[in-house]
């Protein structure tokens, strides 16, 4: 027991010798705060400053080496987020460069079918004539030997059968059948088309038939009535008729002499005529109708406004 006395006893006399004295503590705080002071009053002035000076120097190479070292833990958040950062920005570009593509890829087309369409709205104007605006959505199949498309305008459009189809060029052809949205036109070519036409300035009729070819190589044979007349090269052929009888309108460009050839078992001569319409490009068409056609399409008016 006492033993255990003398031992409490040696350890808080070595706990007091460890401890510093209290006047020694409130030496310090107070030597600190004056140091706070004169160093905040005083500036770049500062008499701490050389130790300021001395302590960055010498602590400045282990917190180079720290900041080093632990770069790359602080770091990796900010990675992740710059990288995924980095993959929405390039998929954003990925997607409008697509976009910007689609426009270069359009843009011809789209500028084509605004010119037709305006070309068009010239058209009626010069045939004096109502039209309604159609495009071409379809083609006849090649194997049942007719030429034939089909266009989106139909009965509710105000089409009907045997109406006359033209575009900016020329004549197409007529309306053979109609359903409510569509309608399907037997083109000029067509083997079994027949056009009424006037040659020239003489106005001399004869008929137009089609050989069933489009594109560049496609014709139309035109026969007089009087057999005896010889057509000219570059003479224009154009429709003749009446708007009562149909199926075509009179005065509608159809095509262009390019050769003549004479029959002499039939005494007669067979003009070689080339239509003004592209066929194998055909877009944009428009139906002549009456001026005052229920539609459920704006009309290209006679006089080039559209309403």
């Amino acid at each position: 027991m006492a033993a255990r006395f003398v031992g409490e006893k040696r350890w808080r006399g070595f706990e007091q010798r460890q401890q510093p004295p209290r006047s020694t503590l409130i030496a310090l705080v107070l030597a600190s705060a004056t140091l706070m002071v004169l160093d905040q009053q005083t500036g770049d002035s500062s008499p701490l400053e050389p130790v300021r000076s001395v302590v960055g120097e010498a602590f400045a190479p282990v917190e180079a080496v720290t900041s080093t070292a632990v770069r790359p833990f602080t770091a990796v958040p900010t990675w992740f987020r710059s990288k995924s950062d980095l993959r929405r920005e390039i998929s954003d570009l990925e997607a409008e460069n697509a976009s910007l593509r689609a426009t270069v890829a359009t843009s011809a087309f789209d500028a084509n079918t605004l010119a037709e369409f305006e070309s068009l709205t010239a058209a009626a104007s010069d045939l004096g004539r109502a039209l309604v605006p159609a495009r071409v959505i379809g083609h006849g199949a090649a194997q049942s030997f007719s030429r034939t498309v089909t266009i989106d305008a139909g009965s509710s459009a105000g089409l009907a059968p045997d109406m006359t189809v033209v575009n900016s060029d020329g004549l197409v052809g007529r309306v053979l059948r109609v359903t409510p949205n569509t309608a399907t036109v037997l083109l000029i070519l067509d083997p079994e088309s027949v056009v009424g036409g006037r040659i020239g300035e003489s106005m001399e009729v004869g008929f137009l038939k089609g050989h069933g070819i489009l594109g560049r190589e496609g014709r139309l044979d035109l026969e007089l009535l009087d057999q005896k007349l010889v057509p000219a090269k570059g003479d224009t052929v154009v429709t003749w008729g009446s708007d009562g009888a149909g199926p075509y309108v009179p005065g509608i460009p159809v095509g262009q002499v390019s050769d003549v050839f004479a029959s002499v078992r039939e005494q007669s001569h067979r003009a070689v005529i080339v239509p003004f319409v592209n066929f194998s490009a055909l877009d944009v068409v428009g139906v002549v109708v009456a001026a005052d056609t229920t539609s459920d399409r704006a009309l290209v008016r006679a006089d080039g406004k559209i309403g």
